[in-house]
């Protein structure tokens, strides 16, 4: 009787290495992001409710673009998080 043909086995491939996991944030990064988005909200209250002549009297409108870049910088750092 005739012996059936067996199958070609491949050569082993091991399987993929997995990526290292991103290290996570230092314990500071939070409470500096977190401080970052509260100040410049505070700043843009201030300017608003002090009837825009604080915190800096002399620049004006400039003061929103002040708390906006502050509040940017907050906002960086938290797509940053990990």
């Amino acid at each position: 009787m005739p012996e059936s043909r067996t199958r070609k086995q491949g050569d082993f491939t091991p399987p993929p290495r997995k990526a290292k996991a991103a290290p996570s944030s230092p314990p500071w990064y939070a409470p500096v992001m977190v401080t970052l988005l509260v100040l410049g909200l505070a700043y843009i209250v201030v300017f608003y409710a002090s009837n825009q002549e604080y915190p800096v009297p002399g620049i004006g409108a400039w003061n929103v673009v002040i708390g906006f870049g502050v509040i940017m910088a907050g906002f960086i750092m938290a797509t940053r998080w990990r």
